[in-house]
């Protein structure tokens, strides 16, 4: 699976079909219980080949 872990919240890719959308988001939810998970629709991403976490920068935050 390729998601982005944001501060507070996880960026997940979904086909919009809840039939296959919905298992993973709630694991995912289980995994992660301090973030909210958040379905992206991503199928036009998919076809060029890329995924959430390919396409984003990751800066961490400052301490």
């Amino acid at each position: 699976m390729n998601f982005y872990i944001a501060n507070n919240a996880v960026i997940v890719p979904v086909a919009g079909d809840s039939s296959q959308d919905d298992a993973p988001l709630a694991i995912l939810r289980e995994v992660f219980p301090g973030r909210k998970v958040v379905g992206v629709n991503s199928l036009m991403l998919a076809e060029g080949g890329g995924g959430v976490h390919c396409i984003t920068q990751q800066v961490p935050v400052a301490k």
